[in-house]
């Protein structure tokens, strides 16, 4: 996910703080119009460290309430969620330029979360018993504590400030984590509402705060924790590791994707054209599992692109409200629109051929057409180069083989999806190096809360979901605990011949593999 620019950030826009100096505030745009919706005050470094040492103080009471007293808490987090759905809709909207129909996704994805962790934290992070591994152990009970980090620091995108925000922030706190978030400087409002509530509305533990600003605050955040979970540009990913690593404090990172498809030519091609023509253009192509590139096997080549040109033509693009107008929104980051036109205008400038869209929406807010590129290939920017928007660029190649050498040629590994019959396209899927692949489907792995869902390559370091999204924010601690008493071990001093002959033939007898050894035998 590329970062934009830096939006503007004004002096005393409401006067001075309370040590007299001018306030720094971000001012927040609405992209779909333009026009300015609100600010945040921007965090010095001071105070991000008053913000963690705060929480942190805390969050001893909050990991003594266990994974039940957590859940509880957040239970009542999801509930008022879904009880003031509309108003932090209404406030997320005007701060990306979504659409209200990819706007209503983020709630229920962070309302499953909350669920799902809760329901599952005492089987991913409970006490685990552990066999031992062999005779020589078996007079020791042995099990493993996952402790929680004290403090994480989760710094978020703009394309999804709650879900990959707040959401990431989910497991944490069931772990028994306290967080503080950064979100995007962006889109800062939204998550801004709901932190507030946790704290005022639903009283809940002061365990959960916000910080607002750009590089200073996010640098002044990753020294002050305990572990760092970051979704953003491979970029600033490199620039967040390198930061950790000056207190060796441990990160994950969700970082870019090319997420390549494949089209075999026993595929069901109205459904791949459906699913390529929503994979591509959700959230305005702003996703890290959005389809873009693919790749088509000849013989259904032609019908394939005749279908998801009429597919993405029939889009409806604009800013609607409540009532579900349109299909396609603005893009959020003023940056990347031109990101967008770059890679665009290179791909045409080599030869491509756009067959719908590939132009700028004149007019207000920043919008960029739904677009098919056809006639590309691999020297353009926009097959190998992390576009993010709502533009796809469509391959003919001679068979899977060539689809998978394609597919595979990138420095990205975050997802796939490959359409064919089944078992094929398994067989396919199989091959490609990434960390989740769609059968049949398109960016289905969000939904699978289940399995890991992580990057290889370039694509990021970690996992959130299941178990790893969880065990991440803990430490795990092995407790060794002795069966029997006695004042002395056997294998403690004074070494003597009888003592250390006899434990020598207990190992022998436990370690080797044939009877004559563990006897002892020449």
């Amino acid at each position: 996910m590329e970062s934009g620019t830096a939006p503007r950030v004004d002096g005393a826009v409401n006067g001075a703080s309370s040590n007299g100096a001018a306030e720094e505030r971000i001012e927040v745009f609405n992209p779909a119009t333009g026009e300015a919706i609100g600010s945040v005050a921007v965090d010095s470094p001071a105070r991000v460290a008053e913000v963690v040492a705060r929480v942190r103080a805390n969050q001893p009471e909050w990991e003594a309430l266990g994974n039940e007293g957590r859940r509880r808490w957040l239970g009542r987090l999801r509930d008022w969620l879904h009880d003031n759905e509309d108003a932090v809709l209404d406030t997320m909207q005007a701060e990306t330029g979504k659409v209200r129909g990819d706007a209503t996704n983020e709630i229920p994805y962070v309302a499953d979360l909350i669920n799902f962790y809760g329901k599952n934290a005492e089987r991913f992070i409970g006490d685990e018993a552990v066999r031992a591994h062999s005779l020589l152990g078996a007079n020791r009970k042995l099990r493993i504590q996952y402790r929680p980090q004290p403090v994480v620091g989760v710094i978020g995108p703009w394309n999804f400030p709650l879900s990959m925000t707040l959401g990431d922030s989910i497991a944490a706190l069931q772990a028994g984590a306290a967080v503080v978030i950064k979100p995007s400087e962006f889109t800062p409002l939204c998550v801004a509402d709901v932190v507030r509530a946790w704290r005022e509305e639903i009283g809940a533990p002061d365990v959960l705060d916000i910080v607002h600003g750009v590089g200073e605050t996010g640098a002044a955040l990753i020294d002050a924790v305990d572990f760092v979970h970051f979704t953003g540009s491979g970029r600033t990913g490199k620039k967040v590791m390198a930061r950790a690593a000056e207190t060796l404090t441990p990160v994950s990172l969700e970082l870019g994707g090319k997420d390549p498809m494949i089209v075999l030519d026993d595929a069901d091609v109205d459904r791949a054209a459906n699913a390529a023509a929503w994979g591509s253009t959700w959230n305005s192509g702003q996703v890290c599992v959005s389809v873009e590139r693919i790749y088509v096997e000849e013989p259904v080549y032609d019908e394939f692109v005749a279908k998801l040109t009429a597919e993405i033509g029939k889009l409806d693009q604009g800013a609607d409200g409540r009532g579900y107008g349109k299909d396609v929104g603005a893009m959020t980051s003023p940056n990347q629109i031109g990101i967008v036109e770059d890679h665009v205008s290179d791909a045409l400038a080599a030869g491509a051929k756009a067959l719908v869209g590939g132009r700028r929406v004149e007019g207000p807010g920043d919008y960029f057409e739904p677009t098919v590129l056809v006639d590309v290939d691999h020297s353009m920017k926009v097959m190998r180069e992390e576009t993010f928007g709502p533009v796809v660029g469509v391959m003919k190649v001679r068979d899977q083989e060539e689809a998978l050498r394609l597919a595979n040629d990138t420095p990205y590994g975050l997802s796939a999806s490959v359409f064919g019959e089944k078992s094929r396209a398994e067989r396919v899927a199989r091959r490609t190096e990434c960390g989740a692949v769609s059968i049949n489907d398109v960016s289905a792995n969000l939904l699978a809360l289940s399995l890991p869902m992580g990057g290889w390559k370039q694509s990021g370091l970690g996992a959130r979901h299941g178990e790893h999204g969880i065990r991440k924010y803990c430490r795990a601690e092995a407790l060794v605990i002795s069966r029997f008493g006695g004042k002395r071990e056997p294998i403690w001093h004074p070494y003597t011949r009888a003592r250390r002959g006899l434990l020598s033939r207990i190992a022998r007898v436990a370690t080797a593999r044939d009877w004559r050894r563990r006897l002892g035998l020449k």
